[in-house]
Formats: C-alpha cells, sequence, structure tokens
C-alpha cells in the first residue's frame, strides 16, 4: 500500500514538473511581449489586455497565434504608442507580421529582429526612429515588406538587405539616409520611389550608345567627292521611295483612332516600375482569348475588366484602360503605377502587373473568386447563399481598414472617389478588398483638395463635390457611409424602382425616411430573414449616418470609422451628433419654416453622363 501511495506521488510530481515546463516554455514570447509593453507609453490603453500572468499571450488583443500557440502576428499600427523597441522582440521566433507603423516609437531598431527569420513584413514607417538600418535584417530571407519611410533613420543602406530575395515591396523614403543605392541583387526591382526624400547618391546612369565610326581622314579628296555624289543619289532615292510611307504616317495621325488594340506595338523595354510583371501585349490577349466579350467582368469610365488564365493557370482581372493621347500620357501612367504598387494591404486589391505599348494601357489583378459585395447583394444565384450578417460585418471593417490606410498610410495619399458595393471585391475567404484604385486621383498629403472633372456613381457622391468638384478624404467617407446602407439594405444606391411605391429613388433619402417614421424592420435586407443583430445593425446605420453627413467636416475620418466598427467613440460621438440634429431641426423649423421639400443629399438633378464611373 505504501509503495503505491509512493508511485502515485512521484507520478504527481513529475506532472506537475512537466506542467511547470511547459508553462514556462509557453511564457517565453509572453514575456517578451510584455516586456515591450512595460517600454511604451501607452495613452489609449491598447495594450490593457498584455496580462504577463497568463499561460501564453495567444488571448491578448492585436495578438495572433497559430494553432501550437506561437505568436504569429502583432498589429499594433497607428495606436499612438511612444517609447522604445526592445531587443527581446527577437525571441518571437514564429512571428511573420509586426505591424507597429504610425506610433510616435523613437529610439533605434534592436539588432536583434534580424532573429525572426520567419518574418514576412517588418512595418515601422511614420514613427521617429533614429540610428541606422540594422545589418542583421539582411537575415530575414522570408521578408516580403519592409517599410521603414518616415522615420529618421540615418547612416548607409545595408548591403546584406539585397540578399533578400523575395522582397516584395521596399520604402526606405524620407529618412536621412546617405551613401550610394545598392543596385544589386533584389534592389534591381526597385526604382527611386523607394528612396526618395533621402540624402543619398543617385546611381550613375546608363552609358550612352557608342558613336558610329568618323571616316579616315587620310581620304583623298577624289574619293570624298565620289561619295558626296553617291550619298546624294542615294538619299534621293530613298525619300523617292520613302515618301508614301511618310504621307501614311502624317494621315494616321490626323485621322481619329477607332481601336486602341495594337498587336504588332511592342512594350518599352526601358520601363521597369518596381516589383511589378511587365506583360506583354500578347501574353495579356492570350489570357482574355482577344479580349472576348464572354470575358468581361465589368466596365464603366475608365476602360472594361476582362477575366483571363495566364500561362501559369493563375486567374487574373485584365483592366484595359481607354486610351487618351495626352501629353506626357506615357510618364503619368508609369507615375500612378508606381504610387499604386506601394499600396500594399490586406484590404486592398494589389496591383500585380502592367502592359504599356503606344496604344495600349493595361493593369493586371488577382481574379478575386467571390466577385464584389454588388453582385453578392443583387446578382446572386439561387443556388447561392446570401451574405449572412457576419459576413457584412467583416466587409464593413475591412473595407473601412483598406481606405483608412489609402488615406492615411500612403504617400502622397490616395483618393479613391468611387467608394460603392460594386467596388468592394471578395476573396475566397469573403474577406472584403477595396479595388478600383487603379487610376484614382493622387494627392499630396499638404493639399486638402483636387479640383477634377466629377467621376463616380449617382448615390454615392458627396454633395460638395458635386458642387464644387472638389474631392477629399471626406468624399470617399461619404460614399462609404451609403455601402454600408448597401450593405444593410441590399438596395442599390439609386433606384428608379422605388418610384412604383412613392418612395426616394435616392438609398440615403429612403433610409432616412423609414428612420424618422420608427420602420426599422424595413431597413433590413430581406434576404438575412431576420437572421441578425438588431444591436448591430442600429450601430452600423449610426455609422453610415456619420459618414454621410451634408457637411464635410462634420464627418468623421475613415481611421475613425475603424475605431468606431471596434466598439471604440461610437456612443459619444453619436450622442453629440443627435445633439447637434435637433439644434439644427429647431433651427430650421423658426429660421426656414418651408423648405421641407429640400433634399440637400440628393442628386436626381444631375444627368448620368455626368456621373460615369471607374468601372
Amino acid at each position: 500500500m505504501d509503495q503505491s501511495v509512493l508511485v502515485i506521488w512521484v507520478f504527481l510530481r513529475l506532472t506537475g514538473l512537466l506542467l511547470n515546463l511547459s508553462q514556462v516554455a509557453g511564457n517565453a514570447e509572453g514575456d517578451a511581449l510584455y516586456a515591450q509593453k512595460t517600454n511604451l507609453g501607452d495613452p489609449n490603453s491598447v495594450l490593457q489586455s498584455w496580462d504577463p500572468t497568463l499561460v501564453n499571450p495567444c488571448t491578448w488583443f492585436h495578438v495572433t497565434c497559430n494553432n501550437e500557440n506561437n505568436v504569429t502576428r502583432v498589429d499594433l499600427g497607428n495606436a499612438n504608442l511612444t517609447g522604445q523597441l526592445v531587443p527581446q522582440l527577437g525571441q518571437l521566433q514564429k512571428l511573420q507580421y509586426l505591424e507597429l507603423y504610425s506610433n510616435n516609437i523613437s529610439g533605434r531598431i534592436p539588432n536583434e529582429l534580424g532573429n525572426l527569420t520567419e518574418l514576412v513584413s517588418l512595418d515601422l514607417y511614420l514613427n521617429n526612429l533614429n540610428g541606422p538600418i540594422p545589418d542583421t535584417l539582411g537575415k530575414l530571407q522570408k521578408l516580403r515588406f519592409l517599410r521603414l519611410n518616415n522615420n529618421s533613420l540615418s547612416g548607409r543602406i545595408p548591403m546584406s538587405l539585397t540578399t533578400i530575395v523575395a522582397l516584395q515591396v521596399l520604402d526606405l523614403s524620407s529618412n536621412h539616409l546617405t551613401g550610394p543605392v545598392p543596385v544589386n541583387g533584389s534592389f534591381t526591382l526597385f526604382t527611386p520611389i523607394s528612396f526618395a526624400n533621402n540624402q543619398l547618391e543617385v546611381p550613375p546612369a546608363s552609358p550612352p550608345p557608342p558613336l558610329p565610326p568618323t571616316p579616315s581622314s587620310s581620304s583623298s579628296v577624289g574619293n570624298s567627292a565620289t561619295g558626296a555624289i553617291a550619298g546624294g543619289v542615294a538619299a534621293g532615292a530613298a525619300l523617292l521611295f520613302a515618301a508614301p510611307a511618310i504621307f501614311l504616317v502624317w494621315w494616321r495621325r490626323r485621322k481619329p483612332q477607332d481601336h486602341f488594340f495594337d498587336v504588332p506595338a511592342e512594350e518599352d523595354p526601358e520601363v521597369h516600375l518596381g516589383q511589378l510583371k511587365r506583360f506583354s501585349l500578347r501574353e495579356l490577349q492570350v489570357a482574355s482569348d482577344n479580349f472576348s466579350n464572354r470575358n468581361i467582368l465589368g466596365r464603366g469610365g475608365f476602360g472594361k475588366v476582362y477575366k483571363g488564365r495566364l500561362a501559369d493557370g493563375s486567374l487574373v482581372a485584365v483592366k484595359r484602360l481607354k486610351e487618351e493621347r495626352t501629353q506626357g500620357g506615357e510618364l503619368q501612367f508609369q507615375t500612378e503605377v508606381e504610387m499604386i504598387s506601394m499600396a500594399v494591404h490586406r484590404n486592398l486589391l494589389r496591383l500585380r502587373g502592367f502592359c504599356m505599348t503606344p496604344t495600349e494601357r493595361v493593369l493586371v489583378y488577382p481574379y478575386m473568386e467571390n466577385g464584389s459585395v454588388a453582385s453578392r447583394l443583387r446578382e446572386r444565384p439561387e443556388s447561392e447563399p446570401p451574405l449572412d450578417w457576419p459576413k457584412r460585418k467583416r466587409i464593413a471593417l475591412g473595407s473601412a481598414r483598406g481606405l483608412a490606410y489609402l488615406h492615411d498610410h500612403c504617400d502622397p495619399k490616395i483618393i479613391h472617389r468611387d467608394v460603392k458595393a460594386a467596388n468592394i471585391l471578395l476573396d475566397e475567404e469573403f474577406e472584403a478588398v477595396v479595388g478600383d484604385f487603379g487610376l484614382a486621383k493622387l494627392m499630396d498629403y499638404k493639399d486638402t483638395h483636387v479640383t477634377t472633372a466629377v467621376r463616380g456613381t449617382i448615390g454615392h457622391i458627396a454633395p460638395e463635390y458635386l458642387s464644387t468638384g472638389k474631392s477629399s478624404e471626406k468624399t470617399d467617407v461619404f460614399g462609404y457611409g451609403v455601402m454600408l446602407l448597401e450593405l444593410i439594405t441590399g438596395q442599390r444606391a439609386f433606384d428608379l424602382a422605388r418610384l412604383a411605391n412613392d418612395d426616394d429613388v435616392m438609398l440615403l433619402d429612403w433610409v432616412k425616411g423609414l428612420l424618422k417614421d420608427k420602420k426599422y424592420e424595413t431597413l433590413v435586407d430581406v434576404d438575412l430573414q431576420g437572421n441578425y443583430n438588431e444591436e448591430e445593425v442600429e450601430q452600423l446605420i449610426q455609422v453610415a449616418l456619420l459618414c454621410t453627413q451634408s457637411t464635410p467636416t462634420e464627418r468623421p475620418k475613415m481611421s475613425d470609422v475603424v475605431r468606431m466598427l471596434e466598439g471604440d467613440g461610437l456612443a459619444e460621438r453619436w450622442e453629440e451628433w443627435q445633439k447637434e440634429e435637433m439644434f439644427r431641426q429647431d433651427y430650421n423649423n423658426v429660421h426656414q419654416p418651408h423648405t421641407d421639400w429640400i433634399i440637400a443629399d440628393s442628386t436626381s438633378n444631375i444627368r448620368p453622363d455626368e456621373l460615369s464611373g471607374p468601372r
């Protein structure tokens, strides 16, 4: 009996020892992250859940783990953090994404980050980091995205970075870097935009082609005379035979062309834009079956989009732009394509490649298997289930994050100008991907607006954009608000069919009318069949109404929208808006008693041909 008790006692001690060892091993990453927390100022308490007493950090907010409880993501971008990075971060051996962008973090980048050999993305841009770029980062051979721009980094660019063959996106701009720009290894992919606003030495230009050999000075006068006569005869004959060709070229230039596809035209081999693949025109012609109408996915003001299959079997969306021959058009296209290629975010449609010839401008994107939100809401085959409420919530948050990235983290910032359900695409996991900003207007962050022809889709266009032609981030916010209403109601932003029920043709006006009459149940898409959370629907409607205020300065920023959708600050902002709205209504009743017929947000008086959009 005593022996049995001894065996049980030994077993329990061994079990406890094993448990303690597993806790120690599991806490190593938690200790590293907690060390980082203690070195950061956190005015918004985003790290409040980082509790060091837990077995592992996988339950902490902003931390993602794999099935083995190893930390794979740390997402702390735009969190208003201060302080410095700690060497202990190098202990996160399975970390793939370190997102600390747009904070106020200072100090040096720890050399120990070179130990994170599984790292895919290192985003430390828009901080106050100083000192050199660690040479140890060259050990991160799986790194695809390295963005250190808009800091105060100094010294030379480490040559070790050129050995990272997986590197796709590099941004070291707006620092204090010096010395030469490496031109070997993976750096052959990148163009000056990756290194702009530094004190770097520009690589030498390619040497000019050798001049043809000059005739020998020892030639006799007789030979010179004979050569001159022969040359004159040859020139005259050449001119005689070339005259018809010259006339033909002149005639074609003065005659407007009705088509813009030109098979013989080859791409300019001198143009290399970043990490993008340069497709040949023939390759895209074969992929899309000669741009067959059967493969059209969409069409709009900028051209048509075709479904294509490349030689490797991958599916792509090929956007064939309308030909507009303007002076400097090639340079503008190159600049915009290069800017677009730098906008990389999980909720943005990634530009895969391009094609440029004298007659063609083509952009190539990944094919989105589940189409657009609009097609899923209104063109869904009966055999496929509707978008359920959890998916719609994820779409709302994902698309808001994508737009916030365009506004706050692209330099120069990108204004979409046609945010709508048709331009929010869905990947194989129904993750929202903001698309069709391929030729969106690019704005310098110092500008508050641009003046241009109004582009957009009726029902989504902000009133100030219609009246002045000036777009800003807040015009995108307005379009996003209308898109939220599309998600909730399943209806179009502009639909003449609603006239049959004496309803407003504009979705925004129709929703406001139902809210005024407290017909909440009529708002929600019937395809949901009542399977939704009423409180969450109400919150999304509140965000939509805040986004679609007639005055742009009163609308929230997209980064604020993201926070509200994550549950931070919506109640306070909604209460403040209701008080202001009641004050405005009281003021209007006293000073403008007969203006109920005015609809400030309506665009029904605008001709449809003025509202062509990029799809």
